[in-house]
C-alpha cells in the first residue's frame, strides 16, 4: 500500500486524513500535543486578569493551553495548536463560505452534501438563547441588518450555553476536527504529536517525505504522497523552508470586539456567535472576548457585566509568513471598513439600552490566516500549484483567494475533501482508484 503523510491535525489535514486512509497508509504529523482544553473556572480567569502577570501575550497558553498568540505591527494573531488545531479553539461555526472558490471554477456542492451527512449542522441553539442574546437579535433586527442564527458545527440541540466554546466545550457538544481524526486512526491510521516538520524532501523533482524535529531527535519520514495542511501560518512557513516561494497575500481576518458593562448580562454564559450580521466584506456578531477579558485593563469588569459585539472583516491581505515571524498590516481599507463596523456595533448596543460613549474595545487581533497559495483559474481543476512536486498537495485556508471575512471551518473541510480526491487520483494507480472511491476519496 501506498504511503502518505499529512502534516497538521486541524481541519484541512483530519479532513485529509479521514478520506485517505484505507486507500494510503496515512501518518499524521502534528507540531502542537494532545488537545488540552482551559480547566480555569470563570472566576479563576478573573482573578488571572486582575493579577497582571499575563504581560506578554505568549503567556496565554497559561490560561488557555490550546491557544496560541502572536505579535505583529498591528494585532495579534491567533490559532489553535495541538490535535484538532484551531477547530478547538473556534465557536464551532458552520457557514458555507466558497464564492470565491466557485468564481474559479470550483464546485464544492458534493463535498459540503457530504459534511452535511457527516457533522450535523444547525440553529437549534437558538431555542435557548439568553434574554441578552434576544435582545440584541431583537435591536439588529430594528436596525433593519437581516440577523441571522449561525449554524453550529455539533449538537446544538445539546449545547448548555456554558460560553466556553472557546476556551473548549466539556460537554462534547462542539464538532471539532479531533472527531474526524479519531475515524482516521479508527480505519489505521497513526498520529505522531510533539512532531514538527522542517521542510519537504525532494529528490528528482518529487516528494520522498518530510524533515522532523520531534522531542529526541531530528529525522526523515519517507512516503508516496506528502499533504500539507499546517494551517495559514504553519503551512507557508514549511513551503518556504523547502524552496517554494509563496506569495505576499497573507490575510487574518483582524476582528475587534466592542464592548460594554451591562450589570447581570451574563452573554460569558452564552454560546458565542450566536447570529451574524452579512455588511460588505464584514460581519457583526455577539461575543464574549475572553482574548481581551485576559488581556485588557479596560475588561477588567466582572465577566458577567460585559456585553461584546464583535467586528470581522475581511482584509485586504498584503502579509507574508517569515521564518521566525509574521508580517501583516491594515490597510485604510482595513481599517475604513473596522471605523464602519465598530460604529454598527455601537449603534447595535444602543437599541439594547446601552450607552454609546460607554462603550470601550478589545484587543485588535486576526485569527484566520490564509491565502499564501493562493487557487487560481489555472490551477482550479487540479487544485495543484506548478511550484510544489506533482505528489505535494496544500490542504488549508492557504489555497483561498483572499481573505473570507468570515468562519472559514466549514469551507476548509470541504476544499480538503476535494484536495484529497485530487491528490489520491494523481497518486494512486488507476486499479486502485475505486477503492479509494469507496471511502470517499
Amino acid at each position: 500500500m501506498k504511503t502518505a503523510i499529512v502534516v497538521g491535525s486541524g481541519a484541512g489535514g483530519a479532513t485529509v486524513a479521514k478520506e485517505l486512509q484505507g486507500a494510503f497508509d496515512v501518518t499524521v504529523l502534528e507540531a502542537g500535543r494532545p488537545y488540552r482544553r482551559c480547566e480555569l473556572d470563570r472566576r479563576s480567569i478573573a482573578r488571572l486578569a486582575r493579577s497582571r502577570l499575563l504581560v506578554d501575550p505568549r503567556l496565554l497558553r497559561v490560561a488557555y493551553p490550546a491557544m496560541r498568540v502572536g505579535r505583529t505591527a498591528d494585532m495579534l494573531v491567533v490559532h489553535g495548536s495541538g490535535t484538532g488545531g484551531t477547530t478547538t479553539v473556534a465557536t464551532g461555526n458552520g457557514i458555507r463560505a466558497d464564492d470565491d472558490l466557485r468564481a474559479l471554477g470550483i464546485d464544492l456542492d458534493e463535498e459540503f452534501a457530504q459534511i452535511a451527512a457527516e457533522i450535523p449542522v444547525s440553529v437549534e441553539h437558538r431555542r435557548r438563547w439568553h434574554p441578552t442574546t434576544r435582545r440584541l437579535f431583537a435591536a439588529a433586527e430594528d436596525l433593519g441588518l437581516a440577523p441571522q442564527p449561525t449554524p453550529k458545527m455539533g449538537r446544538a440541540e445539546g449545547c448548555h450555553h456554558c460560553g466556553r466554546c472557546v476556551l473548549g466545550c466539556p460537554y462534547g457538544i462542539k464538532w471539532d476536527a479531533r472527531r474526524s481524526l479519531d475515524v482516521a486512526v479508527a480505519h489505521g491510521a497513526r498520529v505522531r504529536t510533539g512532531t514538527r516538520v522542517d521542510r519537504v524532501v525532494t529528490e528528482g523533482g518529487r516528494a520522498v517525505g518530510v524533515l522532523t524535529t520531534g522531542p529526541m531527535s531530528r529525522r526523515s519520514l519517507r512516503a508516496d504522497l506528502v499533504v500539507l495542511a499546517a494551517g495559514g501560518l504553519g503551512t507557508p512557513a514549511i513551503l518556504e523552508r523547502s524552496g517554494v516561494r509563496c506569495e505576499p497575500t497573507l490575510s487574518v481576518d483582524p476582528v475587534l470586539t466592542v464592548a460594554a458593562r451591562v450589570p447581570s448580562a451574563w452573554q460569558c454564559n452564552e454560546i458565542e456567535m450566536p447570529f451574524v450580521v452579512r455588511r460588505d466584506r464584514y460581519i457583526l456578531s455577539p461575543y464574549f472576548d475572553w482574548l481581551s477579558f485576559a488581556l485588557d485593563p479596560r475588561w477588567r469588569y466582572p465577566p458577567q457585566d460585559i456585553v461584546g459585539v464583535m467586528v470581522k472583516i475581511a482584509d485586504e491581505g498584503g502579509g507574508r509568513v517569515e521564518e521566525r515571524r509574521v508580517r501583516t498590516h491594515l490597510t485604510s481599507v482595513d481599517r475604513l471598513r473596522l471605523e464602519e463596523g465598530a460604529a454598527l456595533a455601537r449603534e447595535l448596543l444602543a437599541g439594547t439600552g446601552v450607552d454609546p460613549e460607554s462603550t470601550f474595545e478589545g484587543i485588535l487581533n486576526g485569527g484566520h490566516p490564509g491565502g499564501t497559495l493562493p487557487l487560481t483559474h489555472a490551477t482550479a481543476l487540479t487544485l495543484h500549484d506548478e511550484r510544489l512536486p506533482e505528489n505535494l498537495y496544500v490542504a488549508d485556508a492557504t489555497l483561498f483567494p483572499r481573505s473570507l471575512g468570515l468562519p472559514p471551518i466549514l469551507t476548509i473541510v470541504a476544499l480538503a475533501t476535494r484536495v484529497a480526491r485530487a491528490a489520491a487520483n494523481a497518486c494512486l494507480p488507476a486499479h486502485d482508484l475505486k477503492s479509494a472511491s469507496e471511502i470517499g476519496v
